[in-house]
C-alpha cells in the first residue's frame, strides 16, 4: 500500500478544511478518529506520514480518554520509525500547561507567575499569594477552558465553594497573575513546519475563550467567537509582525517535537512580554485569512506533502541500493 499522510484528531468538525486543502492539493490522506479504539501493538504501522492533532479540550467532546489514547498509538509510530508531525512530546504539553511553562523557561521565554493546586481548599489556599487581580484556569484544558478573572480572594473563595466551579479534567487547577495589558488583545503567532507563518492579533474584550475556527462561530458555547461587530473583527492577521520572542519560540518548538503550534502571548502596560499559551491543535480563523490572504491549513498540507514526498524518495533510495548490493 503506499505511503500516505493519517491526521490523529477526535474533532471532525476541525478537521473540515484540512480536507479540502489535500483535495485541493491532491494529497492522499486518510483519518484516525481516536476517541475510542483497540491497538493491535505487535502489527506495524502502515507507510506515510502521522499529523498529529489531538486536543486537549476532547473531554469536552465526550471524548474523555482520546488523549491517553492517542499517547500509545504515537509511543507505537514511534517505536518503528514513522514520521510523525507533533510527536509525543508535543502531545505532552498540550495537555500540561505547567509543562508548556518550564519548556518555555528554559529558553528564556517569560511566563505569568502561575500556582498549581489540586483540590478547593488548596485553591483557596493559592490565590493568597496575590494582592491584586488574578485568574484561574485549567491546568489541561484548550479554548480557554476554565479561565476566570478575579479581583479578590474572597470573589475566588465564593466561586470555589459555590455550585458554580468548574474543576480542570486532570483535577489541577492554576492561579495565575492577571497581566494587564494596554488594550484588551493578545497576540498569537502561528508555526507550520517549525517557521514562523503569520502572527494574529486577537480581541479578548469578549472574553478568554479564544478558538479561532471557523466552526466555533456556528453555536459552540466554549467558543464565543464571531460575535463581535463586523467593524471590529475579533481577530486581524497582522501584516509584517516581527519580534525577538519568534527566535525562542523556534527553538523552543525543535526542542519539544512540536512542528505545527499556535503560541500566545500578551503585552503588559509596561511593555513587557508574557507567554502563556501553547496550542498544538492549532486552528485558524477563515475570515481574518481570507482579508490577508494567507491559509493556514493550505500551508500544512503542502507541509506534509513535501514530508510525504521525502518518505517516496528515501524509499526509491533504500530500492536502489538494495538492487545495487544484490547484482
Amino acid at each position: 500500500m503506499s505511503p500516505k499522510i493519517h491526521v490523529i484528531h477526535e474533532n471532525a468538525e476541525w478537521v473540515v478544511p484540512l480536507r479540502a486543502a489535500f483535495t485541493e492539493q491532491n494529497l492522499p490522506f486518510e483519518e484516525w478518529h481516536l476517541d475510542q479504539g483497540v491497538l493491535d501493538f505487535a502489527t506495524p504501522p502502515p507507510l506515510g506520514v502521522f499529523y498529529n492533532r489531538m486536543s486537549a479540550s476532547s473531554h469536552t467532546r465526550g471524548h474523555r480518554y482520546a488523549p491517553e489514547y492517542t499517547s500509545t498509538v504515537l509511543a507505537w509510530l514511534e517505536s518503528h520509525g514513522r514520521r510523525v508531525v507533533n510527536n509525543s512530546r508535543a502531545l505532552q504539553l498540550e495537555i500540561n500547561k505547567i509543562a508548556q511553562y518550564a519548556a518555555l523557561r528554559n529558553f528564556g521565554v517569560r511566563t505569568p507567575r502561575t500556582f498549581a493546586a489540586v483540590g478547593k481548599e488548596h485553591v483557596i489556599a493559592a490565590a493568597r499569594n496575590f494582592s491584586g487581580a488574578f485568574i484561574t484556569k485549567h491546568n489541561r484544558a484548550g479554548k480557554g477552558l476554565g479561565v476566570r478573572l478575579f479581583q479578590s480572594q474572597a470573589a475566588l473563595r465564593d466561586y470555589v465553594l459555590g455550585g458554580e466551579f468548574d474543576d480542570s479534567v486532570d483535577g489541577i487547577t492554576l492561579l495565575q497573575e492577571y497581566v494587564r495589558a494596554p488594550a484588551p488583545f493578545i497576540t498569537r503567532v502561528e508555526f507550520i513546519g517549525g517557521e514562523f507563518l503569520y502572527a494574529v492579533q486577537v480581541d479578548t474584550s469578549l472574553g478568554f475563550e479564544l478558538c479561532p475556527a471557523d466552526v466555533c462561530q456556528v453555536g459552540d458555547a466554549f467558543c464565543p467567537v464571531g460575535t463581535a461587530p463586523a467593524a471590529a473583527p475579533r481577530f486581524r492577521i497582522i501584516e509584517n509582525f516581527d519580534h525577538p520572542i519568534l527566535g525562542a519560540y523556534k527553538k523552543f518548538l525543535s526542542a519539544n517535537g512540536i512542528e505545527v503550534a499556535g503560541i500566545e502571548f500578551i503585552t503588559d502596560i509596561t511593555g513587557e512580554l508574557y507567554t502563556y499559551d501553547v496550542n498544538t491543535n492549532t486552528n485558524y480563523n477563515g475570515a481574518a485569512e481570507a482579508i490577508a490572504q494567507k491559509f493556514g491549513m493550505k500551508t500544512i498540507a503542502r507541509f506534509l506533502g513535501r514530508e510525504l514526498g521525502k518518505l517516496g524518495t528515501r524509499r526509491e533510495i533504500t530500492h536502489h541500493a538494495e538492487l545495487v548490493s544484490a547484482g
